[in-house]
Formats: structure tokens, C-alpha cells, sequence
């Protein structure tokens, strides 16, 4: 299995730390608001990686962190007028409602920042104790770059051009550092501001030490794969090598694995340009399934570009591989042993998987490894007919679901639910929010959407439509 180390810039074979297990960490969301889909692509990307590896037969133990303070989750909560953990707790659960139905496995581990401070504070203070990291006068702390021989050794940037460039990189409290390249470890509190004790000033953890601590809690000191957006390459984990490199002193991660951006209309998604799309309001509109089907039609490491055009084509294509499932399930289910001829068919068809290995093996190409699931589609709807046998329909039924499972695709149709059945959920709904219990009005709402059930709520009651 090849795998691209954007530290090295090649394809390098997967050799894990222990055989037959993967350590593998993902920087998650800053949960100040919904995800939109640009945190979407990682998310599944990734999930994939994993699921590909469990195929294998690896042990995975993969960790995926909240990143549940940070200065837009205190600026939320300024503006709503509650508490920074009320805002981190409610897009927490809005988050893995959105997984869900991306069908995106929980991780092994989701580990919150805001609960790991003690480790924070622990290896900051084994950076101070090697010499690797500085108290200033107001009670920063800040990592010493220079100090740390490999710094840029993943972005492959020189200190010399971070250097001359620094100005770009400048924040609030420069005249104190050391040099201006240095970053912060901790930070003073701000009135208002979420804080916690240390020894040297009540204050909150910088973003990058909060990824190195839990990483090292849940996976150790080294790990196989560290992965996320490339956007996080410069400065987050070129920092997070720096920490856990020097407060450790071995390698941190072996492969270090990033998916390329996603734009929208050819354009970078923005909230000015008006072009930010949620992964919720993604679902009014679609099956979240169409969503992770465009995100693998490309590989991680390609620029992906949304648009209404490719999200029809993607729902397009997907429902040819739901119809062919379909189509297997029925004939699988009329009873009829396996012919010769059946024999030698599915011995030919055990070459789509073969396919679709090769191409998983190649750096996790999701555009070929699909290709291949197509020709599996168009091999079964030829060769299947009404005189075909159950058996033979079934190990192909069998085939697709297996290789689509990897992919993360739920290819099985849900029963249709009937509109009695819709109109007694509204029901049993209004009822839960008039008792104020809005967790299971908003379970109600989610399950009926992911049947293709969309409600909205008007002055004149709840109207509903199939989508």
C-alpha cells in the first residue's frame, strides 16, 4: 500500500509503527457554528482512509478532536450572550448529526481540548524545562523556533524566508518575543474570556500545543498518520511537529497526510462572496450519500470544485449503483442454485475488486477505486436477467455492497415510509415541543429527513414534502 508523505513530497509504502495496527490522527472542527463542506471533505476523506485500512485488516485506532475553544467560539458567545461551552457543546451535537449522515464513523477517540488542559500545561512545561519554550513578562509563553533544528522540514519552508517575511506573521505582543518567528504556547485571559490556572497566568492554551497533547494522550508519542486540510500544513503542523518533536525526542508522525482544497463555483468558498454552504443546508437539498459520493469522485489530493451541475451528476450516478443493488436484491430472492456458467462469471467479476484494490492501494484513489464499482455495475446489469440464479445475484449483490462499504456508500434503499406514518411523527413531535423537550422533536425532524422527508414549519402548521 503506497501512501503520499507530504513530508517527503513521494509515494513511500505503508509501514505501520506495530504490525497489524494503525495510529491515526485527524484535526477536527472548531465548533463555533454548523460545518460547511469544506470540513465535510476531510471528514470523509479520511473516514474512508480508515475504513480502507479495517478492509485490510488493520486495527485502527483513530482519534479526531472538538476544537472547543478558540477566539470565533468566544466571539459566538458574546453575541448570543451565553457561555463558550454552550455554544462548543450545541455545534458538537449539530457536528456528529451532520457525520451521521455523511455516514461517518465516530471516531475511536473524540477528545475535547477544554478537557485536556492539564496535559497542556504538563508538556508546555517540559518545553520551558529543555529550553525549547520562554515566559514573557505578561505571563505568555511562546515556543523558540530557532531552536528547533527541523523547523519546516513539512511545508519544506526555510527559517531565512520565514524570516524576511515575517511581518505577515506578526501578532499582538511581538516586542516581547524573543524572535518574531516564535508562537504561542499559552495565553493571558482577555475580560470575558474563558480562562484556566497555570503557573504562569490564568489564560487558555494555543491552538497548535491542544492537537500535540492529545494526539500523545490517546496514541502515544509516535504515530503512523497524521492528516487533515492541506490549509493546515503552515503553520498548525509544521508547529505540532516542533512541540511534540521537542518536548518527546523521537519522530511524531511517520506519514503526514493532506486532501487538497474544495472551492465553490470556482471560486474559494467565503461568506462575503455569498457562496458558504453548510453541510445542513446541503441536506435539504440532497441525501447526504450524493454529498460523499462527490467528495470520493475525486482524489483527496486534487482541488475539488462544488457546484449544483456536479452534485447532479453525482446524485445521478449514484442512483445507477442503488438501481443495480435494487435490481440484484430482487433477483437474489427467487431461489435457484449457482450454473458453471454463473461460476466462471463471478470468478471474472472477482477483478472489479482487484481493481478497486489497486487503486485503494495507490494512495487512496477514490476516482479509480469508483470506476471500478462501476464496472461491477455495468458486468451485473449484463449479466444479469430473470433467468439468472439467486446465487449468482446475491454474490454480486454481496460484491457491491462490500466495495461501496468502504467507500462509506449506503447503496441499500430505505423502506419507504408511508404518510400516515409521516404525519403521525409531526404529530408526536408538535408534542414534544410543546412539552419542551427539544431533543426529540429535532431526532424526529433528522429521522424523517434521512427517509427524504422535509418539513417546514409555517404559520399555518407543519407542511411536508418527499425530496
Amino acid at each position: 500500500m503506497k501512501v503520499y508523505n507530504t513530508l517527503t513530497r513521494r509515494k513511500e509504502e505503508f509501514v505501520p509503527i506495530e504490525e497489524g495496527k494503525v495510529r491515526m490522527y485527524v484535526c477536527g472542527p472548531t465548533v463555533y457554528n454548523l460545518i460547511h463542506i469544506g470540513n465535510a471533505r476531510p471528514m470523509i476523506i479520511f473516514d474512508t482512509v480508515r475504513r480502507y485500512f479495517e478492509y485490510k485488516g488493520y486495527e485502527v485506532n483513530y482519534v479526531s478532536n472538538f476544537t472547543d475553544v478558540d477566539d470565533k467560539i468566544i466571539r459566538k458567545a458574546i453575541e448570543e450572550g451565553i457561555s463558550s461551552e454552550e455554544v462548543s457543546t450545541r455545534y458538537i451535537e449539530e457536528c456528529r448529526k451532520d457525520m451521521k449522515g455523511m455516514n461517518v464513523r465516530a471516531a475511536t477517540t473524540h477528545p475535547q481540548a477544554t478537557l485536556e488542559i492539564d496535559g497542556m500545561i504538563e508538556m508546555i512545561q517540559t518545553l520551558i524545562d529543555k529550553g525549547y519554550a520562554y515566559v514573557a513578562q505578561d505571563g505568555t509563553v511562546y515556543f523558540r523556533v530557532k531552536r528547533f533544528s527541523g523547523y519546516g522540514k513539512l511545508s519544506h519552508k526555510n527559517l531565512d524566508d520565514l524570516q524576511s517575511g515575517f511581518r505577515s506573521l506578526q501578532v499582538s505582543g511581538e516586542e516581547q518575543k524573543e524572535d518574531p518567528l516564535d508562537f504561542v504556547l499559552w495565553k493571558p485571559k482577555k475580560e470575558g474570556e474563558p480562562y484556566w490556572e497555570s503557573p504562569w497566568c490564568q489564560g487558555r492554551p494555543g491552538w497548535h500545543i491542544e492537537c500535540s497533547v492529545m494526539s500523545r494522550k490517546y496514541l502515544g508519542e509516535q504515530i503512523d498518520i497524521h492528516a487533515g486540510g492541506e490549509d493546515l500544513i503552515f503553520p498548525h503542523h509544521e508547529n505540532e511537529i516542533a512541540q511534540s518533536e521537542a518536548c518527546n525526542g523521537k519522530e511524531f508522525a511517520r506519514y503526514w497526510m493532506h486532501n487538497a482544497f474544495l472551492n465553490i463555483d470556482n471560486h474559494k468558498m467565503s461568506k462575503s462572496l455569498g457562496n458558504f454552504r453548510t453541510v445542513r443546508e446541503i441536506s435539504e437539498q440532497y441525501d447526504l450519500q450524493v454529498l460523499r459520493f462527490f467528495m470520493l469522485n475525486a482524489h483527496y489530493r486534487s482541488p475539488l470544485n462544488f457546484s449544483a451541475e456536479l452534485m447532479e451528476a453525482s446524485k445521478n450516478a449514484l442512483g445507477r449503483i442503488v438501481e443495480c443493488e435494487e435490481r440484484l436484491t430482487d433477483r437474489a430472492g427467487t431461489g435457484g442454485a449457482l450454473t458453471e456458467e454463473e461460476g466462471r462469471l463471478l470468478k471474472e467479476a472477482e477483478g472489479y475488486t482487484c481493481a478497486f484494490e489497486k487503486a485503494m492501494d495507490d494512495d487512496f484513489n477514490t476516482a479509480d477505486a469508483l470506476a471500478a464499482v462501476f464496472d461491477l455495475v455495468r458486468f451485473s446489469n449484463s449479466h444479469v436477467n430473470e433467468t439468472s440464479s439467486a446465487a449468482f445475484a446475491g454474490a454480486l449483490s454481496g460484491q457491491l455492497l462490500k466495495l461501496c462499504d468502504v467507500l462509506g456508500l449506503q447503496i441499500q434503499p430505505a423502506k419507504e415510509i408511508l404518510d400516515q406514518e409521516i404525519e403521525a411523527l409531526i404529530e408526536e413531535r408538535q408534542a414534544a415541543r410543546k412539552a419542551r423537550d427539544f431533543a426529540r422533536a429535532d431526532e424526529i425532524r433528522d429521522e424523517l429527513q434521512k427517509k427524504g422527508i422535509y418539513l417546514k414549519d409555517t404559520r399555518e402548521g407543519v407542511k411536508w414534502q418527499r425530496i
